[in-house]
Parts: C-alpha cells; structure tokens; sequence
C-alpha cells in the first residue's frame, strides 16, 4: 500500500498538472470507486462538473482536491489509493486502461486525470471541509509527520503512556498518520529499535528518536520518487520511485544488516512481515512467570 511519501509524490503531480484548471465533465465507470460517496456514482460525477480545483493536499495516505464550485463553495475530493490505485495525467487520446474506474475531463481541452485501480480497494469521496481546511470525512486522522500541525512531543506523551508495541502504535493512524509498515521498520532500524518493545518501556528521548528517523527516511524516500516493489505503485507520469534500492530492513530479509553484517530476519506482526536486524534490534526479554 502506497505510504506517505509516495501519495505526496502524487499530490505533487496534480499540484503541477491539474491545480487551477476546471472539471468540464466527471466519469466513474465502477460503483466501488464511488462507494463512499452514498447518493451514488451518477450523482458523484453530477457533483464534479464545473469545480475548479484550488489546491492539492494530503494527510497521511489520504489526499484531497480543494474544490471551488460555481458559487464559490469549498469542498474536498478525497483519494484513498488503496493497494493499486494509480492517478495519471494522460492525453485525451491516449487508450484507456484496462483498470480505469474514473476519469476527469477539463475544459481547457488538456491532459485528463484517470483513476485506475486493479484491486479497486481504492476510492473518491466529496466531503465538507472544517475550518482547518481538511475534510471532515477524515478528520479523525491525526497529522502526520511532515505536516506544520505535527506536535511531536503531545505524540511522545501519548505513546509513552501505551503499553502496547511501538510498532503498533507507529501504525495507528489516530496517533500519527502516513508510517505505514515500510517506513516503520526502516525508523525501527535506524533508532535500534525492536518493534515490540513497549511504548510504556521506552524512553521519551528514544522514542522521539523513533519518530524523528521515520520523519528522515520519509523524506530520503521522497527525494527518490517513493518505493515501487512493482507497478502498481507510480506517479502522475506513470514513472516509478526507486527508494527500494536504498532501504536497510524492510524486504531484506537474510541480507547483511548495512550496520552490523548480521542477516536480517523477518517476523509475523499484526498479519503482515516485519524486518529487523537480530543483532542491532533485539527482541524484548519476555517476563518470567513467578513460581512458587
């Protein structure tokens, strides 16, 4: 599932290619891509004809077209891309997608925006926007990262106080958003970190470290275009980031850890693989229960 630096990679690319231009007419070929939009997929596309887009934004894994309508109204589009879902600039004529679920016409006769989705566990939705201008649709989403509204040291306090693994909570979306699995186990790597240590064990300087690493490989990710393990993953160009060449834990499994030269391993976490080095990342000691 794309992270964040690849869905910023993306919002950058309709921040240079479709920002200030104005939706002519709004297709959506697939109910699913319009499932959280309830009235329906027709009235979704009535919705969008005429808005010009105003901004290009992101929180987290979700990103969201600032919407200007006709009477000058605000309103967000939001994207959700799923495992697949893939927003290209294309030319009018170039031959549709096999996977193409919407596409986005302009009135200025310019490129189109497509939506292509193989797995379509990917959506749009419109959703009223708060006065911080996010959608209240995803306002439970906590800022990420790379966002000015970010307090790192509130997060810290909440984390210190869980006692559940820092992984866990690096993943909680309503803790801190956009570190998925990926980028988790890079900053776990980087800080010499087990992700399942607990949060309560952990001290506020580590476990800002934590978050501080994972803010660095985000934007070391970023600065490459994101990571592509194969094509579904790709920018506005269709072009795929390369940061996969450049990750030290996740994926690497029974490689020399960068570090210490010990063959990195790979564990079962929460349905998914975490990656570590045994060496520089050891497993917490489990309690012994007390006998009589």
């Amino acid at each position: 599932m794309p992270e964040l630096p690849e869905v910023e990679v993306v919002r950058r690319g309709l921040q240079d290619h479709v920002v200030g231009r104005t939706i002519e007419r709004a297709e959506f070929y697939s109910a699913r891509v319009a499932r959280r939009h309830h009235p329906g997929a027709h009235h979704h596309a009535e919705q969008l004809a005429d808005n010009r887009v105003a901004e290009a934004r992101r929180r987290g894994k979700y990103l969201w077209m600032v919407l200007q309508t006709p009477d000058g109204f605000h309103q967000g589009l939001i994207t959700h891309l799923g495992m697949s879902g893939q927003l290209l600039v294309e030319a009018v004529d170039a031959p549709d997608e096999k996977h193409l679920h919407a596409r986005f016409t302009f009135d200025d006769d310019g490129p189109e925006l497509r939506f292509v989705d193989q797995r379509t566990f990917g959506g749009m939705a419109l959703s009223d926007l708060d006065e911080a201008g996010v959608p209240e649709a995803i306002e439970h989403i906590a800022p990420d990262p790379l966002e000015a509204a970010f307090d790192q040291k509130a997060v810290v306090a909440a984390m210190k106080k869980r006692h559940s693994a820092v992984k866990r909570a690096l993943l909680d979306q309503d803790l801190v958003s956009g570190i998925g699995n990926i980028y988790a186990d890079e900053a776990l790597w980087r800080a010499c970190v087990h992700g399942e240590r607990l949060c309560s064990a952990l001290s506020k300087p580590v476990l800002g470290s934590i978050l501080d690493h994972a803010r660095e490989v985000m934007l070391e990710a970023l600065g490459q275009g994101g990571t592509s393990f194969d094509a579904l993953y790709v920018n506005v160009n269709g072009a795929s980031g390369y940061f996969d060449r450049s990750l030290n834990a996740y994926g690497q499994e029974g490689r020399p850890c960068r570090r210490c030269g010990t063959p990195i391993r790979r564990e079962s976490f929460m349905n998914r693989s975490s990656y570590s080095c045994p060496r520089c990342q050891p497993r917490p000691r489990v309690a012994r229960l007390a006998t009589r």
